[in-house]
């Protein structure tokens, strides 16, 4: 998980649902697809279940 406790990729996590969230707002496509990439990243660090993004073709 590089140099970061859980409690930070948790933390991280939380922020990029944030942001990805804002992005879908403004309907931001290329900030979506940063941001839920980076979600699945944290999720696949953290052992969660990974979410999809169908709509940006990323599952």
């Amino acid at each position: 998980m590089g140099n970061f406790t859980v409690g930070q990729t948790w933390g991280a996590l939380r922020k990029a649902w944030k942001a990805y969230k804002i992005a879908k707002a403004q309907s931001d496509s290329s900030k979506m697809k940063e941001y839920a990439t980076r979600i699945r990243t944290l999720q696949g660090e953290l052992g969660t279940a990974q979410a999809s993004f169908p709509d940006l073709g990323i599952s």
